[in-house]
C-alpha cells in the first residue's frame, strides 16, 4: 500500500511539472542566466578550500566538529561546486557584512538550520578573527551579533513551523494551522526556512500525540500529508502578513540523509570519503515543498540544495560526530564542508 501511495504521488507530482528548475525560473533564481543548482563537485588542490580551519572556529558545536573528533581523512574538504555554465561567486565576507549592515538574518527550523547558522558564523568569523562577536540565546532563540558591522545572525529552533501545544492533561497537541512563532520572524530582514526531517520520527521521538486539522483531531496521518498542510498554513502566512519588498525569505531545499542511500553496496555513510558518483534517488518531500512554494503569490526562494547534496555522503559526520562510534550520524554535515557550499549559494543570491 505504501509503495502504491508513493508511484501515484511521484507521478501526481510529476504530471504537473513542479521540479527545482522550474522553481528557479518562477523566482529568478540565477547569475546571468545560470542556474548555480545545476553542476558537479570538483577536487581542488587550492588553498581556498576549506573556507575556514575549524580549530579555530571555537564555537562549532561538538557533533560537527569532525576533525576534532578524529575524522582521519579530509578530502572531504577539498570538494567544491561548479555550476554547468558559470563559476560560483567567491565569497567575501566582509562585503557580505556590509551589505547586511544594520539588518537581522534569521534561520528558522531544526538542527540542519543550526548546522547551516554555524557554518555561516564561523566563515564570517574567519575572515575577520579580530572582530568582536556577540553569542547568546534566548528562549529558543541563539543570537549571534558583530558590533563591528552592526550585523545579527539568529538562530530559532522550531522543526515544523507550525505549533505543538500542551493541554491541561499533558497530552501534545500538533496545530497545523497555528503559527504563534510568526510575529517575530517578520521583524527579519532576511529569513531561512528549513523543516522535514522531524516530520519522520514516530514512537518515543515524535513530539506530539494528537494532531489538531482545522476541526478535526486525529493520532496520525501519512507524514508527507502533515507536512504539506503545515508548510501551506505557513505559506498562507507569507501571503498575508510579510512585507516581501523589505524581508526576504528562503526555503532552504530538503537536506538528504544517506542512511540508506550510501555507495558501492552500503546502507550508510560510514566510510565513505568520496562524493558518490551518480545518485537516482527522489525526494517525496521535495516535491512537495516545490509544489507549495510554486502556488504562492509572494516571492520565496527555494535554496535547492537537495541534488547537489545527494552526491556528499562523504560530508557527513558519521562516527565522527558527538556520539562518537556509539552513534552514527549520516544526516547532520561537517564544519567545514557541504553546508558552507550552500552559504555561498545563499551569498551569490541575495545579490
Amino acid at each position: 500500500m505504501k509503495i502504491m501511495f508513493s508511484l501515484f504521488f511521484l507521478l501526481f507530482m510529476l504530471s504537473n511539472n513542479v521540479h527545482g528548475k522550474l522553481m528557479n525560473d518562477v523566482n529568478q533564481l540565477e547569475i546571468n542566466g545560470c542556474d548555480l543548482f545545476q553542476g558537479r563537485w570538483i577536487y581542488g588542490n587550492d588553498d581556498d578550500y576549506p573556507l575556514y580551519d575549524s580549530s579555530i572556529c571555537p564555537f562549532i558545536e561538538k557533533q560537527f566538529d569532525c576533525l576534532k573528533n578524529g575524522r582521519p581523512d579530509a578530502d572531504y574538504l577539498k570538494y567544491r561546486w561548479q555550476p554547468n555554465e558559470c563559476n560560483l561567486p567567491r565569497f567575501n565576507a566582509i562585503e557580505f557584512q556590509n551589505k547586511l549592515r544594520g539588518k537581522q538574518m534569521m534561520f528558522v527550523g531544526d538542527s540542519i538550520s543550526l548546522n547551516q547558522w554555524q557554518s555561516l558564523t564561523c566563515m564570517l568569523h574567519a575572515a575577520d578573527p579580530q572582530a568582536k562577536y556577540i553569542s547568546k540565546r534566548i528562549g529558543g532563540t541563539s543570537i549571534f551579533t558583530f558590533p563591528k558591522y552592526n550585523t545579527s545572525y539568529l538562530m530559532y529552533r522550531n522543526a515544523f513551523l507550525v505549533d505543538i501545544t500542551m493541554q491541561n492533561n499533558g497530552t501534545r497537541v500538533l496545530e497545523l494551522d497555528s503559527l504563534s512563532s510568526a510575529d517575530q520572524w517578520k521583524q527579519m530582514d532576511v529569513l531561512i526556512f528549513d523543516s522535514w526531517h522531524w516530520w519522520l520520527h514516530t514512537g518515543r521521538k515524535q513530539p506530539w500525540d494528537l494532531v489538531q486539522d482545522g476541526n478535526s483531531t486525529y493520532v496520525d496521518a501519512p507524514r508527507l500529508a502533515l507536512y504539506e498542510k503545515a508548510l501551506t498554513t505557513w505559506a498562507k502566512w507569507v501571503d498575508s502578513e510579510v512585507d516581501t519588498t523589505k524581508t526576504k525569505i528562503f526555503f532552504q531545499g530538503v537536506s538528504p540523509d544517506h542512511d540508506n542511500h550510501g555507495s558501492s553496496g552500503s546502507n550508510t555513510c560510514q566510510g565513505v570519503t568520496q562524493p558518490l558518483a551518480s545518485t537516482e534517488r527522489v525526494h517525496e518531500e521535495e516535491l512537495v515543498l516545490e509544489k507549495v512554494l510554486k502556488g504562492m503569490d509572494k516571492s520565496v526562494y527555494l535554496l535547492n540544495i537537495t541534488k547537489l547534496s545527494q552526491y556528499r555522503a562523504d560530508g557527513h559526520p558519521s562516527v565522527f560526530g558527538h556520539g562518537g562510534h556509539r552513534d552514527l550520524d549520516c544526516t547532520h554535515w561537517c564544519l567545514a564542508g557541504v553546508v558552507d557550499t550552500w552559504n555561498l549559494l545563499l551569498s551569490a543570491l541575495l545579490g
